[in-house]
């Protein structure tokens, strides 16, 4: 399942969607502003496509935070934030979301994020969590200056990941990911031409179709920043290191993950 979106970017939806299917998760669910749910179905014939209440100004707002949470019941994987916007809204939005889906496997990205600021929620065993803060987004989450995150992304991906009790993926030149229980892995073979707009949907959804598909927390998101890395080095060698965009990366996907399954041994 993935919810969020936004009368302005319903798009997002459609990107994180599209990459869960071609890691393979199987059934997809999206949940949208009502006003963007039919288009969403239309642009993606392979998922259900559940409408939402929204704002006036077209937000996710509280209303709809029940209503994505009777939604989300049966799915092995949430995905929440792609394409949301307005803070305020977002925050009464996941106040009400996630209580009623404290124990699923969930994905917090992008703008659902700014949720978790102020140390407003310390997660659970039974909620099992994986962050995927860009540096400004981590920034706003500790209430840092991003200079700061920037001196020791390491640091501070591992000082969240335990104050919070959560995986998390902090993403930047290096993208590097931290459990709880103190370990930290690195990814530094990405190039400039990920940090395109729509991209971090691509590997948010990669990740939730992991989860989906039974990896662990940091199995997914170990596998989704390695997959999505590696298919923006694809296009890099097709194309050149700036200019593809991150519709393109979902393609690629598929392609990877079938050379990797191709040299499993059994």
């Amino acid at each position: 399942m993935v919810i969020g979106g936004a009368t302005e970017v319903p798009g997002a939806l459609l990107l994180a969607g599209v990459a869960a299917l071609r890691v393979g998760a199987g059934k997809l669910q999206l949940a949208a502003p009502r006003s963007v749910a039919p288009s969403l179905g239309v642009a993606l014939p392979e998922a259900r496509v559940f409408a939402l209440p929204e704002s006036g100004d077209g937000f996710l707002d509280r209303r709809s935070g029940g209503r994505a949470a009777d939604c989300a019941r049966g799915a092995d994987a949430i995905l929440i934030g792609p394409g949301m916007l307005n803070e305020d809204a977002i925050r009464a939005f996941f106040d009400e979301l996630i209580r009623k889906v404290a124990d699923s496997q969930l994905v917090i990205d992008a703008a659902a994020l700014s949720a978790l600021r102020g140390g407003r929620y310390r997660f659970t065993e039974e909620t099992r969590v994986v962050l995927t803060p860009n540096l400004a987004e981590m920034a706003r989450i500790t209430g840092d200056k991003r200079t700061t995150v920037e001196a020791d992304p390491p640091g501070v991906a591992l000082t969240v990941a335990r104050d919070l009790n959560a995986v998390v993926a902090l993403k930047g030149g290096e993208t590097f990911i931290a459990t709880p229980y103190g370990e930290v892995f690195r990814y530094a073979e990405g190039d400039v031409g990920l940090a395109t707009s729509g991209s971090g949907d691509i590997l948010a959804g990669a990740l939730v179709g992991l989860l989906a598909r039974g990896a662990t927390l940091d199995q997914a998101a170990v596998w989704a920043v390695y997959l999505h890395g590696a298919a923006g080095n694809r296009l890099k060698r097709r194309i050149g290191p700036i200019g593809f965009l991150a519709r393109e990366l979902g393609d690629e996907i598929p392609l990877l993950v079938n050379a990797l399954e191709g040299k499993r041994s059994i």
